[in-house]
């Protein structure tokens, strides 16, 4: 599916104009609708005979799970795969003719459905090969001394952390290098390795050993679980790209033009410009920082969201001064002339071109 949509939305792109408004609507038409056929082709042939042994397998594997707050969630989202897989076989059954307007009728209304199976998929896939796996034993003494090791490492700054992942029971899992008189141990630690409370679970001669041995990752979580999907997205807002706001200005004779430009960069709602546009991606950021519900997500998103406001502020008074610039009625004074580039004359086609310098013998060349 990642393969259709990328090929898909490479052909919406040459329908659009510059500022991503489509302007071929029936070749967009055709590019979808080429790229629901090759959907239902791809789900017919590999997956609808195997949906319900998927699905049978990811409840299996989550009833086996130990009780967390999350396993409720995964439910509902199997359900909901079950019930798109239901709702595309019930469409397609009988497959109406090939090229027929009956056919790509089916094919529409069955997309919404297999971008839920593309979206959320890969996830049912993970749990039906979840099991539960306990953490490999170590003895209290042997966990204390570990931890110990491990806070000293860290405040030394040798505790390099290599990545994370959640688990079953939704503890956060970490790899790092322990590093000691030049000597690294791979160690896993459980908890937050910035807030106090975590422990080493156990150590490893590499990263490795250390994924065979210890509880296997669970799918991560999305920020928002009602956004857009990644495959039916809306159409994209209209967008003026700033190296083009950029050029207006440049080219620009009068103060009313250059306000324009950037009261563009400022406007707001649907057709926003680009500063309002990095705000909104601050926000989610530092919406996405606090969701990692870490010590350094809070702190980083804190920073993030001081930006985000700050920006707010200054998106603000850049409109102010745009306004107050075209407000002046002013235009650029004469004596600021352009200056053409200096332009070579090319060579007419009959000349000669001169003649390469003649090969001198060196001295060695001439030594006996």
């Amino acid at each position: 599916m990642a393969v259709i949509d990328r090929e898909t939305e490479t052909t919406l792109d040459t329908v659009r104009d510059r500022y991503g408004r489509t302007v071929h609507h029936h070749a967009a038409a055709a590019a979808r609708a080429r790229r629901n056929h090759a959907a239902v082709e791809t789900y017919a042939t590999y997956l609808a005979s195997h949906a319900e042994p998927l699905l049978d397998a990811a409840r299996n594997a989550v009833g086996a799970l130990p009780p967390a707050p999350h396993t409720s969630a995964w439910r509902d989202l199997l359900d909901a795969l079950a019930a798109s897989h239901t709702e595309i076989v019930r469409v397609l059954d009988p497959r109406a003719a090939p090229g027929t307007a009956a056919e790509r009728e089916q094919h529409t209304t069955v997309w919404p459905h297999l971008a839920v199976w593309a979206d959320y998929g890969s996830i049912a896939a993970d749990l039906a090969e979840q099991h539960h796996q306990p953490e490999p034993g170590l003895t209290d003494e042997e966990r204390q001394m570990w931890t110990e090791m491990a806070q000293a490492a860290q405040h030394r700054g040798e505790l390099d952390l290599i990545e994370s992942w959640h688990v079953a029971d939704g503890r956060r899992i970490t790899l790092a290098h322990l590093i000691e008189d030049d000597d690294s141990t791979v160690v896993a630690l459980a908890g937050d390795p910035d807030a106090p409370g975590w422990e080493v679970i156990g150590h490893y001669a590499h990263e490795y050993a250390a994924g065979q041995a210890l509880p296997r990752a669970v799918p991560p979580g999305v920020l928002r679980s009602d956004a857009a999907s990644r495959f039916n997205r809306p159409e994209p807002a209209p967008e003026k790209p700033l190296q083009e706001l950029l050029q207006e200005v440049v080219e620009a004779h009068a103060a009313g033009d250059v306000s324009e430009a950037v009261l563009s960069a400022t406007q707001l709602g649907y057709d926003a410009g680009p500063m309002v546009r990095l705000q909104h991606v601050l926000h989610a950021a530092a919406e996405f920082s606090y969701a990692l519900d870490t010590v350094q997500g809070r702190q980083i998103g804190a920073r993030i969201d001081v930006l985000s406001r700050q920006l707010a502020f200054l998106v603000r008074e850049v409109h102010d001064a745009a306004e107050d610039l075209g407000a002046t009625v002013a235009v650029l004074p004469p004596h600021r002339t352009p200056k053409p580039p200096p332009l070579r004359p090319r060579p007419a086609l009959e000349t000669t071109p001169p003649a390469r310098p003649a090969h001198r013998t060196t001295a060695s060349e001439r030594r006996p």
